[in-house]
């Protein structure tokens, strides 16, 4: 970061002047809090008792032994409370939400892991909890719904605009603005103004922290390869942070592909320079998919989590550095890829998830065998069963569905 909230030219802090206060507040307690061993103490203490911090390292022998080439790994998130690295980020802003004095935490969700996160620490922790989710996101992650409802949130559907993610996003935004006093905006990933990126990415950081000792112990060195997938891009910064001065650590993030390279069918923002352009977009400077005449572009993905038009801000810059490498993967690619690890490890990867290990299948045989590739495996494939048994055609499934209709 050159300069306050600037990671090289992307970053900032652009919103209107009711916010600043907010964000003040935040960044004062967050900078405050980083100092405080307390803090840290409890954070550490929550992540090893109520989560299930360290998640392990696994080596994926099956897989690695039919593909040739390179030894992968998994680092294992999707074993992380609540089935996903979201909760690493909400435990600590829940913590400073609380240090705030706050009463109301409301948040925004794509997939749904985020809020589901959110919603399971308003229960632990007494928060007020309400989840903003686009409509189309709504219909297809009702799992999730399910659950963040149980846990006691309201979920809100946005019907305004795409009905997506940065619809959910807008509007978590116009709560926040109406509530300052008695609410934290518990943003789930590492975009947005100034000082989200940040806190969001140090939080996340515990992922990539782990993996350094995890792969001393298991190969006494460092992997040669980390792969992620990338919506906003908390996941990938996560594990990439800890890394960046190790030079010969190759950081590589996964964008949707969606279904080809026209505008409006997919999401690949880094990889894509034609259709991801410079723009101010949900309070920070950054690269957004825009149509012709600078307007945000619909976008398209298999999951719900990687289909927003924007990117977070330090990926922009490492991507504009050098420090790491974009690329994407197409939801045909997506699904043969979790169809495999599947049935050759019996772990049942989310479909942002599988984006990432997509990347690892494509690139581990064309790697001698003394490489490892490390792939962050950011969530679990449960709330995707509607979509996995429909991209896979189980006919089982849906006569299951019609007669559990009947029953109701």
């Amino acid at each position: 970061m050159n300069k306050k909230g600037y990671f090289g030219e992307f970053g900032g802090s652009f919103i209107s002047e009711v916010l600043k206060p907010a964000l003040d507040e935040i960044a004062s307690t967050y900078a405050k809090a980083k100092k405080d061993k307390k803090f840290w103490a409890e954070f550490h203490h929550l992540a090893s008792t109520y989560s299930c911090r360290p998640t392990p390292l696994y080596f994926c022998e099956n897989l690695s032994k039919k593909l040739g080439g390179a030894k992968i790994y998994l680092k294992r998130e999707d074993l992380n409370q609540t089935g996903a690295h979201k909760f690493n980020n909400v435990l600590g802003q829940a913590l400073l939400a609380r240090r705030m004095k706050k009463k109301r935490l409301i948040a925004e969700t794509g997939a749904g892991q985020h809020g589901v996160a959110t919603a399971t620490i308003a229960a632990r922790f007494g928060f007020e909890c309400v989840i903003y989710m686009g409509a189309v996101d709504v219909a297809r992650q009702r799992p999730n719904v399910f659950w963040m409802q149980r846990l006691g949130a309201k979920v809100i559907p946005v019907t305004a605009g795409t009905a997506r993610l940065k619809d959910a996003v807008a509007e978590a935004m116009r709560d926040w603005a109406g509530n300052i006093d008695s609410t934290h905006y518990l943003l789930g990933s590492a975009l947005g103004p100034d000082p989200f990126p940040t806190i969001v990415r140090d939080f996340q950081s515990i992922i990539g922290k782990e993996v350094k000792v995890q792969m001393k112990k298991e190969e006494a060195r460092l992997p040669d390869y980390l792969i992620a997938c990338v919506g906003g891009g908390s996941n990938a910064i996560g594990l990439f942070h800890p890394f960046i001065r190790d030079k010969k650590v190759q950081l590589i993030g996964v964008e949707a592909g969606g279904k080809s390279d026209s505008l409006g069918s997919h999401a690949i923002r880094i990889a894509s320079k034609p259709q991801a352009r410079k723009g101010v977009f949900e309070g920070f400077l950054g690269q957004f998919l825009q149509d012709s005449v600078g307007n945000l572009a619909p976008t398209h993905s298999v999951c719900a989590g990687l289909d927003h038009p924007g990117v977070g801000p330090e990926h922009s810059f490492l991507a504009s550095s050098g420090r790491a490498t974009y690329t994407f993967a197409r939801d045909t690619e997506v699904l043969a890829a979790a169809k495999m690890l599947m049935e050759n490890e019996g772990i049942i990867p989310a479909l942002e998830s599988s984006h990432a290990v997509a990347e690892a299948i494509r690139l581990a045989p064309k790697l001698p065998r003394s490489k490892i590739i490390v792939v962050n495996l950011s969530g679990r494939g449960d709330k995707d069963i509607f979509i996995y048994a429909k991209a896979l055609g189980d006919a089982a499934w849906k006569e299951f569905l019609q007669q559990e209709i009947q029953t109701l």
